[in-house]
């Protein structure tokens, strides 16, 4: 976590969970000029609560804390709908944001995206967004809370195996793990790593440029083709999956008029005198 201290004032992300309260600990051990923001998302009975004793304990710990209560958008996927509005309240909030995704969640992000397509990772710091415990374990977090005495909040969500990240969790990760007679966690992490570090580079090599001319895609490798296109959604807030990228893709390799490719909340992207549009619906 050192690596990543500033003189200024950062925002840690908290829920209350060991995670995000042995962030808050070790930047307040650290002295980490930090304020926690804990964002209620309203979706359970007695959120409130729960944010008002996970505010109530950064404090007790030297960090000076507030709750945002957010509106999240329940009518398209509910967890990508709470983290967009997760992410838009913290951000809003400071230059830089710190939030505690473990190696766990490393290893859960790379087979959640193996599954749709894209495999992936979690970089240490993307953006404004920072990530210092992205090499700890969350038995090192539960561990740390345990000794210092923290209450820790359980999250119902996350024992619920409808959830793919969750299945992941309980289901697949412990499977790989006796197939392999060892915890499958470090080298899927490791792996994710090294993902992040491609993308990284890979993205940076394909920013959008001004316009999205489909013969000038076409000419692009696969890859570059396709971050380039991923580049291009994300720079105007749409964040499409796997399926949808290979739908893009098509209207530009494989153009045939179709009507265009429908994202969420009511966008649509359109293949329009050559080039890439995005409308609404």
């Amino acid at each position: 976590m050192r690596e990543h201290h500033t003189d200024a004032e950062v925002t840690i992300g908290l829920s209350g969970g060991p995670d995000s309260l042995a962030l808050v600990a070790a930047a307040a051990a650290e002295q980490q000029p930090a304020r926690a923001v804990v964002v209620d998302h309203g979706l359970q009975r007695g959120s409130a609560d729960v944010a008002k004793r996970a505010a109530e304990q950064a404090r007790a710990l030297g960090i000076p804390a507030e709750v945002v209560a957010v509106d999240v958008d329940t009518r398209d996927n509910l967890e990508a709908a709470a983290r967009e509005a997760r992410y838009a309240a913290l951000l809003a909030e400071s230059e830089e944001v710190w939030v505690a995704h473990t190696a766990d969640d490393q290893a859960e992000t790379l087979l959640l995206g193996a599954l749709r397509g894209n495999p992936a990772g979690m970089s240490a710091r993307a953006g404004r967004l920072v990530r210092p415990f992205l090499q700890l374990r969350r038995a090192d977090t539960v561990g740390a809370c345990a000794e210092l005495g923290l209450e820790t909040w359980d999250d119902p969500m996350n024992q619920d195996p409808a959830y793919r990240r969750v299945a992941i969790r309980t289901q697949i990760i412990p499977a790989l793990t006796e197939v392999l007679g060892g915890d499958a966690v470090p080298a899927l992490a490791h792996t994710a790593d090294r993902i992040a570090q491609s993308n990284a580079v890979i993205a940076e090599l394909a920013q959008p440029a001004g316009t999205m001319r489909c013969d000038e895609l076409n000419a692009l490798p696969t890859v570059l083709r396709r971050s380039r296109i991923h580049a291009w959604l994300v720079d105007q807030d749409v964040h499409p999956n796997g399926a949808q990228l290979d739908a893009i893709e098509r209207l530009v390799t494989h153009w045939r008029g179709q009507v265009g490719v429908d994202m969420a909340r009511g966008v649509r992207v359109r293949r329009v005198d050559g080039t890439l549009e995005l409308t609404h619906r």
